[in-house]
């Protein structure tokens, strides 16, 4: 499987992530600091606690992307390792973080490091369980789970509208996307009459629905096309595994 990284970026944004979070400390810290030696310069000290908390929240965001090792992108090649050369896995090269493109088809994955069980009902995925230990974490050590059907919807658009600039009228394929909850903490418990928009499962199971994909997304050559279209060079090539393993 080819593998095409953005380091510059990653590196860039790791950085951004230790100072954002460096920086919300010492502002909380400070605003601390104030309440206690000057309580009269009250306002000071309350600017100073919310504007540490905004930056922290932004930091968190941040690190859970950049700078928490391993990273989505090291957890997707770990979990897709063992594709082939027909694959190729483009993170942060192209409008959506994480593309990969092979006869499986054109997937947006959407990694997620939310814990707890995660359950989908009337177009909204809901993040459930974990108590007070669950509600602490979404405040002070990873963001809630949000609106996923509007990153799908905004992802699709982005990439849809990206290919049919570099490939012939009529030529861009059906775009799919899939969730892809890294941590092994998250249990997905989706009902079987609910249809989600977009595929919803842990990391482990990713490496499986791609081939389960396989023959029903692209032809090779329509695969080759589009990565061909994408025009990027791959940074690192993965080895290629014996073809027993790949025909499982």
């Amino acid at each position: 499987m080819n593998i095409i990284r953005d380091d510059v970026l990653i590196r860039r944004r790791s950085r951004i992530a230790s100072i954002t979070m460096i920086g919300s400390l010492l502002i909380l810290a400070a605003g601390m600091l104030i309440s206690f030696r000057f309580p009269e310069q009250y306002m000071i000290s309350f600017g100073a606690l919310i504007v540490g908390f905004l930056l922290s929240q932004i930091g968190i965001s941040f690190s859970n992307r950049w700078g928490r090792r391993p990273r989505p992108d090291e957890l997707l090649d770990q979990a897709l390792k063992g594709l082939d050369s027909k694959y190729t896995l483009y993170h942060y090269s192209t409008p959506v973080s994480h593309l990969l493109v092979g006869p499986a088809g054109v997937w947006i994955l959407l990694p997620y490091y939310q814990r707890g069980t995660i359950t989908y009902s009337k177009g909204r995925w809901h993040q459930k369980g974990g108590g007070l230990l669950l509600g602490y974490l979404k405040i002070f050590a990873q963001e809630g789970l949000s609106r996923p059907d509007i990153e799908v919807a905004s992802e699709v658009e982005a990439i849809q509208k990206y290919l049919s600039e570099r490939l012939p009228e009529g030529q861009v394929p059906a775009i799919r996307a899939v969730l892809v909850f890294t941590n092994p903490r998250a249990v997905i418990d989706i009902p079987e009459d609910e249809e989600p928009t977009a595929e919803t499962l842990p990391l482990a199971k990713l490496k499986e629905l791609v081939r389960k994909s396989k023959g029903k997304g692209l032809s090779p050559e329509k695969a080759k096309m589009i990565q061909d279209a994408i025009g990027i060079l791959p940074a690192k090539t993965t080895e290629e595994p014996a073809p027993e393993e790949e025909d499982k």
